[in-house]
């Protein structure tokens, strides 16, 4: 669990990432958690985009991919959802 302090850190560390995965009209499935887990095992910190085209709300689809990939939800901000999990071998954030 991380906590408010840690969460305003990587935070502003993802503000200046571009988003690498889209959430469109096919929903959460288990393809995009796949793909999701082993990009944040390299990455430590992602940002996915939630398209207009999908259905399901914004907050359900980010608890569906943290959950999936292991992950903590650090922040949900318009169509823009950020994990973070920590690395076991690319650790390379060091949270406060």
């Amino acid at each position: 669990m991380l906590t408010g302090k840690q969460k305003r850190y990587l935070r502003s560390m993802a503000h200046h990432l571009t988003p690498i995965f889209q959430v469109g009209k096919g929903g959460v499935n288990d393809h995009l958690i796949r793909h999701i887990s082993e990009a944040i095992e390299v990455r430590e910190l992602l940002k996915i985009s939630v398209l207009q085209n999908c259905m399901e709300d914004r907050d359900e689809v980010a608890a569906e991919l943290a959950e999936g990939a292991g992950a903590e939800l650090v922040q949900v901000i318009g169509k823009t959802i950020v994990l973070y999990k920590e690395s076991k071998d690319n650790k390379t954030i060091v949270l406060p």
